[in-house]
């Protein structure tokens, strides 16, 4: 099926990011959300965000101008998607919230319309359950900033067609993206799902008190772009224990979140969304040192939960693939994918890192698998 037009549910962050993506690949856009004044702030962000575009010489004044022409802002809902080939919902991680709209859009959007949710981590399926046309409901995952970052998850729900989880592919390629089929629906689908067991991590040592997160920081200072603290805060602690809590529910008790950081979220202290979160983003982005690392704690050790959880993913056909994991998690924060490190700093001395953090903390999730102890997957 060709797609010629696409309908963005949510003129946030997201949704206007994934609106900008698709006007500047050729597409026809609507970008439809509840209110005026959010549409308008969306429809600002793009603007600002292509002038930047011809700032820098990537694009001309007059592309600029053919693109904004093929935005359609709009707070009407059926509308919006009233010729939509593609509707791509984007709103908070909500799941009624999704279940409601994804009625609505199936009551209103055309029959043959492929419906994607951009969910970061829930059901596809449960999300499709709202829908008389399963088989058409997909996940398409951008990430944040869905204009800079390439990676695009595409998401089998139990019923998803290979036709629609093709096509959705082919329009994530026409994007400058790197898809990724995903093809069991599993909570946090493959880039969330293996960076899941970090982020329990960081809150343990949050809840422990030791080392400071400017003394872990510091050990990663350089190693990559953003160092893992100020990641969380960079996401958003409430994002994060929302996460948690989800995982919790759906992968393991593990993951339920710990008093630190649910004091944090508690007190409204958020991380950068807010100025100020683990660390202050007042002046801007946290100014963070490479002085005083802790020794506790190295790169191994985050590279051995990484590797643990992908072949969790493995083991459980939400990929059949580990260079798909490698691709996923390469081009949705940069950096080399987990099994490409393990292949280089060796399975043996991940398997221990992992036993060490299962000990220490008495967190079953860090146990190392059959997969992961047998060593021998290979990209």
């Amino acid at each position: 099926m060709e797609v010629k037009k696409i309908a963005v549910i949510g003129a946030g962050a997201m949704g206007n990011g994934i609106a900008q993506v698709g006007i500047m690949a050729g597409f026809d856009v609507a970008m439809q959300d509840i209110e005026q004044r959010f549409v308008d702030r969306g429809v600002a962000t793009i603007k600002d965000s292509l002038a930047k575009f011809v700032g820098k010489g990537k694009i001309t004044p007059e592309q600029s101008d053919d693109m904004l022409k093929r935005l359609i802002p709009t707070t009407d809902l059926a509308a919006a998607v009233k010729d939509a080939d593609l509707v791509i919902e984007a709103v908070f991680e909500d799941l009624d919230l999704k279940k409601k709209i994804f009625a609505d859009l199936d009551a209103k959007a055309p029959e043959h319309a492929i419906l994607a949710s951009n969910t970061s981590s829930m059901s596809i399926t449960e999300i499709a359950s709202a829908a008389k046309r399963p088989g058409r409901v997909v996940g398409m995952h951008f990430f944040n900033p869905a204009v800079m970052l390439k990676l695009v998850e595409v998401i089998y729900a139990r019923q998803s067609t290979d036709e629609a989880i093709q096509t959705t592919f082919d329009v994530a390629k026409k994007m400058g993206k790197v898809p990724v089929i995903v093809r069991k629906d599993s909570p946090g689908f493959i880039y969330n799902r293996v960076n899941a067991p970090t982020a329990l991590l960081l809150q343990l040592i949050l809840d422990k008190g030791s080392p400071t997160p400017a003394q872990f920081d510091a050990a990663f200072k350089g190693l990559m772009p953003m160092t893992p603290f100020e990641l969380l805060d960079y996401v958003g602690l409430d994002i994060v224990l929302h996460t948690q809590d989800y995982y919790s529910k759906t992968l393991s008790k593990d993951y339920t979140p710990r008093k630190a950081l649910k004091d944090l979220v508690a007190s409204g202290n958020l991380g950068k969304k807010t100025g100020r979160g683990i660390y202050d983003w007042s002046a801007g982005r946290p100014a963070i040192g490479a002085d005083n690392p802790t020794t506790e704690y190295d790169f191994t050790h985050m590279v051995a939960l990484q590797v643990n959880e992908a072949t969790k993913c493995l083991e459980e056909g939400v990929t059949n693939d580990p260079k798909d994991i490698d691709l996923a998690i390469a081009n949705g924060g940069g950096g080399m994918g987990p099994f490409t490190l393990a292949q280089s700093i060796g399975y043996d001395k991940l398997v221990a890192r992992c036993n060490e953090l299962a000990d220490k903390f008495g967190i079953e999730t860090f146990r190392p698998t059959k997969t992961m102890q047998e060593g021998k997957i290979k990209v």
